[in-house]
C-alpha cells in the first residue's frame, strides 16, 4: 500500500473535562450513561491521600449511587491485580467502572472491563482490537500528568508468569468521558510530577517522529512538547502552581492525542520490558531512555527533532540541520537534570546481564513498530548499554 492510499483512524473520548473544578461534574455525566453501582478503581496511596472517599462521597451525594471501591492496583497493575478486579466487578454486580488516580488504576480499570464484558483472561487481548465486546461505561478521572491513560485506547498489563509487559490496544477499551482536573494533581510528589511529565514529553516525542504521524497528531505533539519545556520545570519546584498544574494537564492530554494516534517507538519497547522485569517506574526509565533512543533515531528524521528543539525553546539560527537537531537532545537531557531524574539505569539497579533478554522482548514490543529506524537486536542492547 502506497502512502496515498494509507487509512489513519483518530481515537478519542467521546467527552472530555478539563480545567479546575471539572471534577465536581462527575455525577452529572454518571447519571448520562444511565449506571446504579460504580466499581471505582484505584490504589492505596489514593485512598491514603483521602480522594477516594472525596470522589466516592461526591457520587453518593450528587447520584445516590452505591459505590465499590477496588483499591488494590499496584504499580505497573499485573494480570492478577485484573482478575481480582474483574472478581469484585461481578460478585458485586456493578455495572460501571470509574477509574481514579494515574496510569496504574486506569489501566487495571481498562483490564477489568475488557475481561468483564469479553471473558477469558486479559492475556487474550494482548495485541491489537483483540476484543468483540463493548466495555461497561467507563470514567476516568486523572490525578498526575503524564501517562494520558485516561484517553487512550492503550492498556499495559504486567504477565506476571513471563515478566513481560503486555501491550493491549483497543478502541473499545477508550473511556467515554475523562476528567482532568489540576486541582486533584496538587498533592502529587515532587519525584512524581517530574517523573509523569518526562512519560508525557516521550509520548509526544515519539509521536511526532513516528511513521505514521499525521498532521493532526503533528499538532497536538508539537504544543504538548511545548508546554512541557514551559511548565514542567516550575510545578516541579512548586506543586501548589495551579497554574503550572493546569498547562501540564493539557500537555499530558494533548501527548496523548498524539501518541493514542500515531502510536509510539523504541523509548516505550525497551521501557516496557525494564517495568516488566524490574518493576520500575515508567515515567522515569522513559526518561532515562528517551535521548538515548532519540540519537539513535536522529538520523531517520532530522528535519523532525529541529522542530523538537524549537519546540523545546532551543535558538537553532545559523546551525546546520544536524547541529540544530542534536539540540532536541540536549534540551531533553537538560530538564531531565534540572527536575532530578536520575541519570541512568544504573541509578535504577538494571544489570548488564539482563540486557539480552530484555532487548529480545522489546523487539517484539508492538510500540516498536512506528519507531522512525529498525533497529536490530544488537542496536537494542547498544542501547540499553548506552543508558547503564
Amino acid at each position: 500500500m502506497t502512502h496515498a492510499e494509507a487509512v489513519y483512524g483518530f481515537y478519542i473520548p467521546t467527552v472530555t473535562l478539563m480545567g479546575v473544578g471539572s471534577h465536581k461534574q462527575l455525577g452529572e455525566q454518571i447519571k448520562t450513561l444511565g449506571a446504579k453501582k460504580p466499581l471505582l478503581v484505584t490504589d492505596k496511596g489514593i485512598t491514603d491521600a483521602g480522594l477516594t472517599a472525596q470522589i466516592a462521597d461526591l457520587i453518593k451525594d450528587d447520584t445516590g449511587c452505591e459505590v465499590v471501591v477496588f483499591d488494590e492496583t499496584v504499580p505497573n497493575p499485573t494480570d492478577k491485580n485484573v482478575a481480582d478486579g474483574v472478581a469484585v466487578f461481578k460478585e458485586s454486580g456493578c455495572d460501571m467502572i470509574i477509574t481514579l488516580g494515574g496510569g496504574s488504576p486506569h489501566d487495571c480499570g481498562k483490564g477489568i472491563g475488557i475481561v468483564a464484558t469479553n471473558g477469558g483472561t486479559i492475556h487474550d487481548y494482548e495485541g491489537v482490537d483483540q476484543s468483540t465486546q463493548a466495555m461497561p461505561p467507563f470514567i476516568a478521572i486523572n490525578t498526575t500528568a503524564g501517562t494520558a491513560s485516561e484517553m487512550t485506547r492503550f492498556c499495559i498489563i504486567t504477565d506476571t508468569s513471563r515478566k513481560v509487559k503486555m501491550a493491549i490496544v483497543d478502541w473499545r477499551v477508550t473511556p467515554a468521558i475523562a476528567i482532568n482536573d489540576p486541582l486533584l494533581m496538587v498533592g502529587m510528589p515532587s519525584s512524581l510530577t517530574a517523573a509523569t511529565g518526562m512519560d508525557a514529553l516521550t509520548h509526544a516525542v515519539e509521536a511526532y517522529v513516528s511513521t505514521i504521524a499525521t498532521p493532526v497528531t503533528d499538532a497536538c505533539a508539537l504544543k504538548a512538547i511545548e508546554l512541557v519545556s514551559d511548565y514542567l520545570r516550575p510545578v516541579v519546584a512548586n506543586g501548589d502552581d495551579i497554574e503550572a498544574r493546569d498547562k501540564m494537564a493539557y500537555a499530558e492530554y494533548l501527548a496523548g492525542m498524539a501518541f493514542n494516534n500515531a502510536s509510539l517507538g523504541h523509548v516505550h519497547a525497551m521501557a516496557h520490558q525494564l517495568g516488566g522485569f524490574y518493576n520500575l517506574p515508567h515515567g522515569v526509565c522513559n526518561a532515562i531512555l528517551l535521548p538515548h533512543v532519540s540519537r539513535y533515531n536522529l538520523i531517520a528524521r532530522l528535519d523532525r527533532f529541529v522542530d523538537i528543539a524549537i519546540a523545546m525553546g532551543e535558538n537553532v539560527e545559523g546551525l546546520s540541520t544536524r547541529e540544530a537537531a542534536e539540540l532536541a537532545i540536549t534540551a531533553i537531557q537538560t530538564l531531565s537534570r534540572d527536575i532530578g531524574i536520575p541519570e541512568n539505569l544504573t541509578a535504577l539497579g538494571v544489570k548488564k546481564e539482563d540486557l539480552p533478554i530484555m532487548a529480545e522482548n522489546a523487539q517484539k514490543d508492538a510500540c516498536g513498530v512506528t519507531n522512525p529506524r529498525r533497529p536490530s537486536l544488537e542496536d537494542v542492547i547498544e542501547i540499553y548499554i548506552a543508558a547503564l
